[in-house]
Order: C-alpha cells, then structure tokens, then sequence
C-alpha cells in the first residue's frame, strides 16, 4: 500500500486503533504490570510523523492498558543498541523484581550487527532470555522483523532478518509468546515506514505496531 504521507493520519490509516476501540478490544485484559525489555525497537524509537502522536508502540499500548486499568504498573528498561546478551546482563534483574503479568522481549536484532552472526549463540542467549521471562508467569509478547528494516552494508541483510526471523517464531511457540509478525505486514510497502536511519519506524509504523500488538492480545484473551 504506497499510500500517500499527506493522505494519512491516525483517524484514516486502516491499520491503526482508535484508543476507545484498542481499549474495547482488551477490556477483559487481566494485566496489571506491564514491562518491556530490549533494544531501541522495544523501546519504540523513532521519527515523527505529521498526522500521528509522536509516541512509541509500547508507550501507547501502555495507555491502552491504563483505559483498562487505571492502576497498570509500567516498566520500560529498553536501551538503544542493546544486544540479547546486554539485555540479560543488564535488565533481567530489574524485570524479575518488577513481577509482570504482561512482558514484552526483543527479537535480537542487534545481534545481527556484526561481521558473522553466530546464530547458534544468539538462539541460546534469546532461550535464555525466554526461560528467565517465561518464569515470571506474565504473558509474553514479541515481534519479528519487518522486512522494510534494511542494513545495506551487509549484503546478506534479508537472509540475516529472514533466519533471525524464524528463531524468534519458533522460541515464541515454544514458550507461548504472542507473536506480532511484521516482516510481511502490508505497511513494508509504505515509504514513510521507517526514520531517516532507515532503521526505526517512524511514529506512524509505531501506530500501527502498537495497533498490531492489541489486536494480538486480543485473539489471545
């Protein structure tokens, strides 16, 4: 869908919520902590888009949840560049005191960004990841990458995306992870998808991601 930038905001784009119809969508949801571990993607980072809130996916899935319920605790430690092996050195602890019923973890894709992957390492750190999260009993939530995120240095990028996409899908069905899987989302063909660093979705990717993720738990409630 290469539809125009000047042509959609959040009320018109078909693949965003309204936040009443997000909230009616989850007004059963049972969550009332909710935390994010992982990287900048986790985090929500990216440029702003005229038309959109300039705000991240997992801010607004959090506001979300507060329509639900006002009490929702949220804890978001993402930090930008972080790797699977930074994300258990560095936010594991904090997550597992934090006790969340709903917990979102990252799909690795800094792990990609080096000379030769080391897949074997990066499914057994993302496992690792998987059982410290899967031992608090929230319901977790994750994503694959979008084919849109592009590293033109490495000429094998897509085939990098494409395995490290399949790990993902198969731990999350492993261990029960609500899978949001954006690598062939229509809005990949959108050109006002991703930031200036071509790497990040701007804030109207977040609003749909952020749309995607509810509708999600939705099916899974």
């Amino acid at each position: 869908m290469n539809t125009s930038p000047l042509t959609l905001n959040e009320e018109t784009d078909p693949f965003c919520l309204a936040p009443e119809a997000a909230a009616a969508l989850l007004a059963e949801a049972p969550w009332r902590r909710f935390a994010v571990i992982g990287d900048s993607l986790s985090a929500g980072t990216g440029d702003p888009s005229p038309g959109y809130l300039d705000q991240g996916w997992s801010d607004r899935l959090a506001d979300v949840l507060r329509r639900v319920r006002p009490d929702l605790e949220y804890l978001n430690t993402a930090q930008v560049g972080a790797t699977t092996a930074r994300v258990l050195e560095d936010q594991m602890e904090r997550m597992a005191r934090f006790a969340p019923g709903l917990l979102h973890v990252p799909c690795g894709a800094n792990d990609l960004l080096r000379r030769s992957p080391d897949f074997d390492g990066i499914e057994a750190a993302l496992r690792r990841m998987y059982d410290l999260a899967a031992a608090t009993g929230a319901r977790l939530t994750t994503f694959t990458l979008a084919r849109a995120y592009v590293v033109p240095v490495f000429p094998d990028w897509r085939e990098r995306v494409l395995r490290l996409n399949d790990v993902v899908r198969r731990l999350a069905g492993e261990y029960g992870a609500v899978v949001v899987d954006m690598w062939d989302h229509p809005v990949n063909d959108r050109d006002t998808l991703v930031s200036a660093d071509r790497v990040h979705f701007t804030t109207s990717g977040q609003a749909v991601m952020a749309a995607e993720v509810v509708r999600a738990l939705a099916a899974c409630q």
